[in-house]
């Protein structure tokens, strides 16, 4: 099973097995999202990323400033440890750290969590790169990705599917991130952005990785 049919396995799982009441909640919500211009406001390629200084999993400070000495970012923002399509996705992409590494690139998931369910999906996806926490989605919405939950999708998730944000971020916003990737370069700059409003559709990172080969291949011209 690829990653896109496993993905497709999800939501007939998912989706499947709910009410219908309770998907016209959740597909209004997004189709809400989608509508709602947000995509116009996501950081587009040429344009500078803001710096951060984040602590992961361990409660350790990364600095975008010192990893970008070293050489180009790309960061993976996601949702949640609860989050199906989350968890594979970042799965999937710890299959390409390899081709990232070597590609002089550094990968590095952002998500609103608190750091104990940061280290809760790196140990249940086994994940060999740093997840950060980004304390009320502050580096999502400097990226242009932070939404905020309607009331009523809200309340299928905190009543009916037992997933309180609240606990998970330990604030009352109900703010998310949209998925979605960069590749930062060293001067700062963003040479890839892709972002989804439909929290369902991941891509496959090969476009990702082919913009970090010819990245890389135009610097070694230099």
């Amino acid at each position: 099973m690829d990653f896109q049919e496993k993905l497709e396995s999800i939501k007939q799982r998912i989706e499947g097995n709910l009410p219908p009441s309770y998907l016209q909640i959740m597909h209004k919500a997004t189709d809400d999202l989608e509508k709602s211009g947000i995509q116009n406001k996501v950081l587009k390629v040429g344009r500078k990323a803001p710096a951060f200084q984040l602590f992961n999993q361990n409660g350790e400070a990364v600095s975008s400033e010192e990893l970008l000495s070293k050489g180009m970012l790309v960061l993976t923002f996601y949702r949640g440890v609860w989050c199906p399509y989350c968890n594979a996705d970042l799965a999937n992409l710890k299959k390409y750290l390899p081709e990232i590494e070597e590609n002089g690139a550094t990968l590095l998931g952002v998500s609103p969590e608190l750091p104990q369910f940061l280290r809760k999906i790196s140990d249940m996806q086994k994940l060999n790169f740093d997840i950060l926490h980004d304390a009320k989605n502050g580096l999502a919405a400097q990226f242009g990705l932070k939404f905020f939950y309607p009331e009523d999708l809200k309340e299928l998730y905190r009543d009916k599917f037992n997933i309180n944000l609240e606990v998970q971020q330990g604030n009352d916003e109900w703010a998310l991130p949209m998925p979605a990737r960069f590749i930062i370069d060293q001067e700062g700059i963003i040479r890839y952005s892709e972002s989804k409003a439909d929290y369902r559709n991941r891509p496959n990172p090969d476009e990702l990785i082919s913009v970090l080969k010819n990245l890389k291949s135009q610097k070694s011209k230099v």
